[in-house]
């Protein structure tokens, strides 16, 4: 099953990194946040990647052309570096097609670009380049099957610290609570698209408000909620809190790394 991954964002919150890389190449430890996410799909055999790239697009073509597998994996220097043995690897079967969507687009925009890779994928992942997650996969996707949707998408509780507050006309506060407190849900990507998805979006609408509105209307939108790890990068402080539990070694969206039970639904 192929996955997109958009890649073309300007990452404006993220100005201490983005003005000289872009977002999905901040790094995580040894490797960037758009390692973290494909690696955590190609765990679950999904390795055909689409890469849907715009700002300082260059940048991350280069970075997997030169890819360096001794950064992240094992390796034997041979007679003082003469020979180089690699003891395992992580990009050795993933195929990745780098697909130029223009600067400016929106996510509906650059979907539609890559449109023509996917004509033989009756179903297909896409996700922003900036989300980890521990959710297990071959659920929500056995899930979206079972419900039979055109479109589905993973619904997590907001993982940023803010306030939410309740007042009068006047500005009289009647209430103020943490986010966490609250019932609210967002849309934490994790994509999943039948083919029939391209007949909803029309030129120019972002993904999220046209498309899914017509699909709201007609009952063909799913949404997996999930309470477990999730985490977006989206400031300095979100990255700093994902660098500082790499760097204790608490990183759930390393999923390779563990295995968790899968869910099967029955009909």
């Amino acid at each position: 099953m192929k996955v997109v991954l958009f890649c073309g964002g300007l990452g404006t919150r993220l100005r201490d990194f983005s003005d000289a890389i872009p977002k999905p190449l901040v790094p995580i430890g040894y490797r960037p946040i758009l390692w973290h996410v494909m690696k955590y799909y190609a765990h679950y055999g999904h390795k055909d990647f689409i890469l849907c790239l715009g700002y300082k697009a260059d940048l991350i073509k280069n970075y997997f052309l030169n890819y360096n597998e001794c950064i992240s994996n094992d390796f034997t220097l041979i007679n003082g570096g003469e020979k180089l043995n690699l003891l395992s690897k992580d990009i050795h079967d993933w195929n990745i097609t780098f697909v130029d969507t223009g600067l400016n687009s929106n996510i509906g925009q650059r979907l539609k670009r890559v449109q023509k890779y996917l004509e033989n994928e009756e179903v297909f992942l896409a996700n922003y380049s900036d989300g980890l997650t521990d959710l297990v996969l071959p659920e929500v996707i056995e899930k979206f099957k079972f419900t039979d949707k055109v479109a589905g998408f993973l619904s997590v509780r907001p993982s940023q610290t803010f306030h939410l507050i309740s007042s009068q006309p006047n500005g009289v506060v009647t209430g103020i609570k943490d986010v966490h407190q609250a019932n609210l849900r967002i849309n934490g990507g994790y994509f999943i698209f039948q083919n029939e998805i391209f007949d909803y979006i029309k030129e120019k609408e972002e993904l999220v408000y046209e498309p899914f509105q017509r699909l709201i209307d007609i009952e063909q939108l799913f949404a997996y909620e999930y309470n477990g790890f999730w985490a977006c990068m989206d400031t300095f402080k979100d990255k700093q809190q994902l660098e500082d539990m790499f760097a204790v070694g608490n990183a759930p969206w390393e999923v390779w790394k563990h295995k968790k039970k899968v869910t099967t639904f029955t009909r």
